[in-house]
């Protein structure tokens, strides 16, 4: 099911991306990502990447699940403890979940920003409704097709 919002006399469909990037300074890296039909879906997606890197604080990450394969995130190497429990307080909080899934639904994005202050580092877990249908049916309307070659009579 696809999350929809009104429109005017018709309804945009919404897609679902997610993404966890880490900062450091002023250089942001990406950890993964990915593009999801439901909001349900990604913060299922996030919660997992959450626990994963909390889980993996000091020593392996766990392997990926083989239903998501290549698209679980890269580890984080953590030096403190509290961004890997506030990053399990997260994925655990169902007020927060609630929240999130709020958020997106609304067509806000769902943001979490974790910071280990001993080395700088910040992970974030965000999620966000695209309106990819809309952004396509814009482009169109904004730009004509190009003439086609030898159609100029027709």
């Amino acid at each position: 099911m696809r999350a929809t919002l009104p429109g005017a006399g018709r309804a945009r469909v919404l897609d679902y991306v997610a993404a966890v990037t880490v900062t450091v300074g002023s250089r942001a890296l990406p950890l993964g990502g990915v593009a999801l039909p439901n909001r349900r879906l990604v913060l299922r997606w996030l919660r997992r990447q959450a626990l994963r890197l909390a889980d993996g604080h000091g020593r392996s990450l766990p392997p990926a699940a083989p239903w998501l394969g290549a698209r679980d995130v890269r580890p984080v190497a953590f030096h403190g403890c509290d961004a890997p429990e506030a990053l399990r307080a997260w994925a655990d909080d169902h007020g927060r979940q609630d929240h999130a899934l709020g958020a997106l639904e609304s067509g806000r994005p769902a943001l979490l920003t974790v910071v280990d202050p001993f080395v700088g580092l910040r992970v974030t877990l965000g999620a966000w409704p695209v309106d990819l249908w809309g952004w396509t049916a814009q482009a169109s309307a904004d730009h004509l097709s190009p003439p086609r070659p030898g159609a100029e009579g027709v």
